[in-house]
């Protein structure tokens, strides 16, 4: 099996100066509100944390039991919990797709085996092993920005398996088509995350919401007070109905942005993969690990694709950003596609 660096991630690509289109967080801080939560409960902090309203809050933003509801210090930890409170013969992950996942489980003492899809046929869903008892998939899937279709991924259900679909990019699609998170599927486990629309990355907020023995289970191995008072806060504050709907718009203009991207590389002849529907993209261009290098000299930093397993130096991820960023980025772009 090929030799990844899984713990590669965006935030190692950006640097002082330069224009970040590695990282997928989309707005460069918290809004005004979100701030203004957050500093109201500064004065809480002598208390240990409690996470009881905000697992409350998400069971009503998703119409689900709170039983089905863990809160987590993000998703990673999601991924950490999942790989230490289980015990797969089997465990899958189909890639291209966020690491961290992969990367827990071997951490953990977990075999994995990968399913990797193809560039040919837009990276779709296909099928995994039938003694599989353990499955990752990202839906949309960084960094293919694939959103599966929901019944593909309810075709991977079957008893005695456990499938994990990592949603934390699904509220930067408006309407959240393709969601599982407001069914209780046996054996199925939807994580979700707050850091990549609220600019909140440093806080680690998210959650997963799966059947009240998955939820048990994770809770089990999570150590104590492991979410922060703010990020519970953070929780509580974003599952609002006005929240929610901020975020709808917000999901609105990132894919108006996305497709004005998209048109724009596709006009300088570059590659696109797939059908593109999270605020990222994931381009192929020959040699693009030496164009990256002279795109970060240019002053901008773009994702290198081949710390995915699945891809290689040909590809990059290039998160979206508003029309003058864009225009900026695509000029620099264009004068270096030659060398």
């Amino acid at each position: 099996m090929a030799d990844y660096d899984l713990h590669h991630h965006g935030d190692r690509e950006v640097g002082d100066g330069l224009v970040d289109l590695a990282v997928n967080v989309r707005l460069p801080s918290p809004p005004s509100w979100l701030r203004a939560e957050l500093a109201a409960a500064l004065d809480d902090l002598a208390a240990y944390p409690s996470v009881d309203a905000a697992a409350e809050a998400v069971a009503a933003r998703h119409g689900r039991d709170v039983s089905d509801v863990l809160v987590t210090a993000g998703a990673a930890e999601a991924f950490t919990l999942l790989a230490n409170a289980l015990r797969p013969r089997h465990a899958v992950v189909v890639h291209p797709q966020f690491t961290e996942p992969e990367a827990a489980l071997r951490a953990a003492g977990h075999e994995v085996d990968r399913v990797v899809l193809s560039a040919s046929d837009g990276f779709t869903l296909g099928p995994v092993p039938a003694d599989a008892d353990l499955v990752f998939v990202g839906n949309p899937t960084n960094p293919t920005s694939v959103l599966h279709p929901a019944a593909a991924l309810r075709a991977l259900v079957r008893p005695g398996r456990v499938l994990v679909v990592d949603e934390a990019f699904l509220d930067a699609v408006p309407g959240e088509p393709e969601s599982l998170a407001g069914e209780r599927l046996p054996g199925v486990v939807v994580i979700r995350s707050l850091t990549k629309t609220w600019g909140i990355a440093g806080l680690r907020a998210g959650y997963v919401l799966a059947e009240p023995s998955l939820v048990d289970a994770l809770r089990a191995v999570q150590p104590p007070w492991s979410v922060s008072t703010l990020a519970a806060r953070a929780v509580v504050a974003c599952m609002r109905p006005s929240a929610l709907d901020e975020a709808d718009k917000l999901a609105v203009r990132a894919e108006q942005d996305r497709d004005y991207l998209v048109a724009g590389l596709r006009s300088l002849g570059v590659e696109v993969a797939g059908e593109p529907r999270g605020p990222f993209v994931l381009v192929r261009i020959p040699d693009a690990a030496n164009l990256r290098l002279r795109l970060r000299a240019a002053g901008y930093a773009v994702r290198r694709g081949d710390t995915f397993p699945g891809l290689d130096g040909d590809w990059l991820r290039i998160a979206v950003r508003d029309r003058e960023v864009t225009d900026s980025f695509l000029e620099a772009l264009r004068s270096r596609l030659n060398g």
